[in-house]
């Protein structure tokens, strides 16, 4: 698989942590970036969304906000 995969999280967002488990459990590989203590990476979030909702995943420069296992399956051609 050649899409990079990258998540920016906070700590106490559940559905950051179901997507981290997600990826785990498929055996992809992220980048995760913790958006409450990276203003950098932050300000990027929002330029990416034009909001502040996490998670936002971007998966081959496609980026989606929230967690979702469909749809996170389908765009990585995996099994829900």
């Amino acid at each position: 698989m050649d899409k990079h995969v990258t998540i920016y999280s906070t700590p106490t967002c559940h559905f950051c942590q179901m997507a981290k488990e997600f990826f785990t459990e498929k055996g992809v590989e992220y980048t995760n970036y913790d958006v409450a203590s990276d203003a950098t990476k932050r300000a990027e979030m929002i330029q990416l969304t034009g909001q502040l909702g996490v998670p936002v995943i971007v998966i081959g420069g496609d980026a989606m906000v929230g967690f979702s296992r469909e749809r996170l399956a389908q765009k990585l051609g995996l099994e829900a």
